[in-house]
């Protein structure tokens, strides 16, 4: 047994049926499949409507072997009609004048030159329609009055038969225009709101690679110098082990990793963004934090020397933004500025912005190595809240990194901080 439709089958094929309808309609007949081989069908279905008109009806006006010829002559071009408008419909009216100069059975042709006045007037310009028209029925007006002088009702039929077909024909060519227009727009929507998730998606990455990036540089350098401390102090003397020293280097490992994990725990928790209640989430780093970066720098071995002068709260994009700069600029410090460096870290507002400065006495990076991704970071990280960064060498040597973040909302674009 075969299966029967089901009715939800059934409603699923009429929709298909129907877009396929409404397609055929908007689609340009200038760039429709298979168009030869469809007009010839119409040209055909045409011809056998002619043939049972003339059969049928006005037997007395029934063609000779010239007015058949003729009359098969009207819709030999047809099936070209898509490909030369203009050339089928000058090629349909020459036997058409003299089959109906003939004074043949006058409503067997109408059908084929109707049509091709119809594929005029869909895929000409108006101008061109106009034009068209006015030689049609001038053409078709003047036949009729020669060979029918008294026939004005005959007239005015005509005429508004051809009026009525280029109105129809006009009517659709602009629909379709309509439509195109619409397609194009919707399909450049689409592709503007691709454009705009990618853009997204790669700036959410920088974001999150930057992030990640100011928290495990600072953190696992932290932890390569105070281990560098520990095994220096287990190989200098082994026979006299400064216990205590290389316990201090171990607990300050341990401190410097459980602050790491804290921290990465916040940001993967801020940088998710799952929308859930917000005292789920950490609270941000910010300038409160500074004290403790200072810290971890002196317990690397850097001789640290801040100076805080901000009066009243910072928004918090702004606070984070500074706190990753001075992380940062901190850990680039004890990387490349060599054993012991002075550092001074200063943070002050002034004239509507928070003004940043990390200076060191040290060396710098060593010239000809590869440079990392933590300035870069930095600039993109000080773009982020309207801000600048500038850092190079000093001229009386060291490394100095200045910022300026704007403070006023116009500039600040306030949210997670986490750039």
């Amino acid at each position: 047994m075969y299966p029967v439709p089901t009715k939800t089958a059934q409603a699923t094929e009429r929709p298909r049926t129907g877009e396929r309808i409404m397609a055929a309609i908007n689609r340009d007949p200038l760039t429709a499949p298979h168009a030869v081989r469809n007009d010839t069908i119409l040209a055909a279905c045409t011809a056998a409507a002619a043939l049972v008109v003339t059969l049928l009806f006005d037997h007395g006006r029934r063609p000779d072997a010239l007015g058949w010829t003729l009359l098969l002559a009207v819709h030999a071009p047809l099936p070209w009609r898509r490909r030369r408008p203009l050339s089928v419909l000058l090629l349909v009216m020459a036997p058409v004048v003299p089959y109906h100069a003939l004074d043949n059975n006058h409503i067997a042709p109408v059908a084929g030159s109707l049509v091709a006045l119809y594929t005029v007037a869909a895929t000409s310009t108006p101008r061109r329609t106009l034009t068209v028209g006015a030689l049609v029925i001038g053409t078709t007006l003047t036949v009729n009055a020669l060979t029918n002088p008294d026939g004005f009702v005959e007239l005015l039929r005509i005429t508004g038969w051809v009026v009525a077909v280029l109105f129809c024909g006009v009517d659709v060519r602009f629909y379709r225009k309509y439509v195109a227009a619409i397609v194009e727009r919707a399909e450049r929507a689409e592709r503007t709101r691709e454009e705009e998730a990618r853009r997204r998606v790669a700036e959410e990455r920088l974001r999150i690679a930057r992030d990640l990036h100011d928290l495990l540089a600072h953190s696992i350098t932290l932890i390569g110098v105070q281990t560098s401390v520990a095994a220096h102090v287990l190989a200098a003397d082994p026979e006299r082990l400064d216990r205590e020293t290389v316990a201090k280097a171990l607990d300050d490992i341990a401190g410097t990793c459980r602050t790491a994990r804290g921290e990465l725990r916040t940001t993967l928790e801020v940088l998710r963004d799952n929308g859930g209640p917000s005292d789920t989430r950490g609270p941000l780093a910010g300038l409160d934090g500074v004290p403790d970066l200072v810290e971890a720098a002196r317990l690397a071995g850097a001789r640290v020397e801040p100076a805080v002068r901000v009066a009243g709260p910072v928004p918090p994009a702004v606070g984070a933004a500074a706190y990753r700069l001075v992380q940062e600029a901190l850990t680039n410090a004890v990387r490349h500025a060599g054993p012991e460096p002075a550092v001074r870290v200063d943070l002050r507002e002034e004239d509507g912005a928070l003004r940043l400065s990390v200076t060191d006495d040290g060396t710098g990076p060593t010239p000809g190595t590869t440079p990392g991704f933590g300035l870069v970071g930095m600039r993109e990280r000080a773009r982020s809240v309207g801000g600048t960064l500038d850092a190079g060498p000093r001229a009386g040597g060291g490394f100095q990194v200045t910022a300026t973040l704007p403070l006023t909302p116009a500039t600040t674009r306030e949210g997670t901080g986490t750039g």
